[in-house]
């Protein structure tokens, strides 16, 4: 239970973060809670427990971020988008991370997700978590290092993001299993976690790509 309460403030906190890199777009945020609420729904009524389903009930979980991040990159009115986004806020929004290894710590304690998954295998997104706050404080408060730094961070930080999702997907349990048989992932097919992969991981790749974008084109020259 308690890890679940840890869970709910780390959605709060990263759809609250994008809110305030938007701006305070209320029509982002409306978007955002209600696409928060039918995945939700989903979870609390067991649709993604469905492991032999084909084609894979996963792919709604996790499809519609990704491909609305694609679309933000491939479109005008997205890339627009994606450079109207506060890089202040950006940044903050990573912080999130730090709780999420923590929460999937007591979810592989629980038998619901692979070791792998967690910090003590190949997940090294803590780093992304607790060096996000000292990132932040570093360009945007005392300003003692320019933005060339937050570009590299910001590319590590994503091949981070990008290997724990490869390790999500090909140790969940269905028909294209590739690892972690022993201890697959079933842990994002229950609510709260069916949010992890939906909402939250989709608003951490989307400042990732907002922000590289944001210092290639606008600062880099800082």
């Amino acid at each position: 239970m308690d890890s679940d309460i840890l869970f709910g403030a780390v959605v709060v906190y990263a759809v609250g973060a994008f809110y305030f890199a938007t701006g305070k777009s209320t029509r982002i945020l409306g978007v955002l809670i209600l696409y928060t609420l039918f995945q939700s729904l989903l979870g609390l009524f067991d649709f993604y427990k469905a492991e032999s389903a084909i084609p894979p009930r996963l792919i709604l979980l996790i499809g519609p971020g990704f491909l609305f991040a694609g679309y933000l990159c491939l479109s005008t009115r997205g890339k627009h988008f994606l450079d109207s986004l506060d890089l202040k806020f950006l940044t903050l929004l990573h912080v999130v991370r730090l709780p999420v290894e923590i929460v999937l710590y007591y979810v592989f304690a629980a038998g619901f997700i692979p070791e792998l998954m967690t910090f003590e295998g190949n997940n090294f997104d803590i780093f992304s978590g607790v060096s996000a706050i000292i990132i932040f404080y570093f360009v945007f408060v005392t300003k003692q290092v320019g933005y060339k730094l937050l570009l590299i961070w910001n590319v590590i930080c994503l091949i981070f993001l990008i290997n724990v999702v490869g390790i999500a997907m090909l140790s969940a349990k269905t028909p294209f299993q590739q690892l972690s048989f022993d201890q697959p992932n079933i842990g994002i097919t229950y609510f709260p976690l069916v949010l992890l992969p939906a909402v939250v991981v989709p608003l951490v790749l989307i400042a990732h790509i907002a922000a590289i974008r944001q210092l290639f084109i606008n600062r880099l020259e800082n």
